[in-house]
């Protein structure tokens, strides 16, 4: 089986999966999507992913049901429910062994936890192919939106790596579970960055790169092991945004907004760059929203 059709496989069961998260799933309904039999669908899915489909399904289940007990007021069997488990006290035992946690207890305190946010195994796979992701493979230039935001003081909790200088040795070094991780604090402000790092916010020995999300100025709630926190002062940040794309474009598309970036002067919109002030940040890319980045910058004096 060549590598391509292993990786379409795994995505059409990926994409079962996400279609029927409340529905009973079947290895011999996957292995269906898949278009192999179950003894290769299982094995080619563990392959690419890191855990069997039970595994997978298991573990996206426990965590959509957090976010759920997190964010309404639910009954904790009502999500039991929903989520597909026979009881109460099945829910209980695997969410617990999953969260450390009861599901009671973390819906009355929901402290952060490891969430599993699985990405796009076609899209992994896209971007790390030698050549994806050149200009040359996408030689017709797109619109970039450019705006202003303003960030108010505020502090930002973060994972630091070692040497990392961007999201690949980043994951080398730290894991990409921090991600998961992140998208749990209740408090965020705004979702879960990427972000590069000016030396005013880097401690000797760690690294360019990191990921963390930003929460109230004044947050007083738990700071995970392994993470810390920060302050940020107030800025204004310039946001670029690319237009939508396919997963095939992924990279291109990054590189196409890096490019215009590089380019791009802000006194268009009477700016100055001012990378010290805060991280240079990019969004989980999105194909529906086009990949987004954001850098610092200051209002130039009249």
């Amino acid at each position: 089986m060549e590598r391509w059709e292993r990786v379409e496989a795994v995505q059409r069961m990926q994409d079962y999966v996400e279609q029927n998260i409340h529905s009973p799933i079947t290895l011999i309904e996957l292995a269906r999507r898949a278009g192999y039999s179950p003894f290769h669908s299982a094995r080619i899915f563990k392959e690419l992913t890191g855990r069997t489909p039970f595994e997978y399904i298991r573990s996206l289940r426990l965590s959509r049901a957090a976010l759920v007990l997190r964010d309404e007021k639910a009954k904790v069997i009502d999500v039991a429910l929903d989520f597909v488990f026979d009881s109460h006290e099945g829910f209980t035992r695997a969410f617990s062994k999953e969260f450390g946690v009861t599901p009671h207890k973390y819906s009355r305190n929901p402290t952060p936890v490891y969430l599993f946010m699985p990405s796009s195994i076609r899209g992994y796979h896209l971007h790390i192919s030698e050549g994806t992701g050149t200009m040359a493979e996408n030689p017709n230039a797109h619109t970039v939106f450019v705006q202003i935001i303003e960030r108010p003081q505020r502090k930002l909790i973060l994972k630091r790596g070692t040497k990392a200088r961007d999201y690949f040795e980043y994951c080398e070094e730290v894991g990409c579970d921090i991600w998961g991780l992140l998208c749990s604090v209740k408090e965020a402000l705004y979702e879960p960055i990427g972000m590069w790092l000016p030396d005013k916010f880097r401690t000797p020995g760690t690294s360019y790169y990191a990921q963390g999300v930003e929460v109230p100025a004044d947050y007083a709630g738990v700071v995970p092991e392994g993470l810390e926190i920060v302050d940020l002062p107030a800025c204004k940040m310039m946001v670029f945004q690319g237009q939508p794309y396919d997963d095939e474009s992924f990279g291109a598309a990054i590189s196409e907004l890096w490019e215009a970036m590089k380019t791009y002067n802000p006194e268009v919109y009477g700016f100055e760059w001012a990378d010290e002030d805060a991280p240079r940040f990019q969004l989980a890319p999105q194909g529906y929203r086009g990949y987004i980045e954001a850098r610092p910058v200051r209002q130039i004096a009249k």
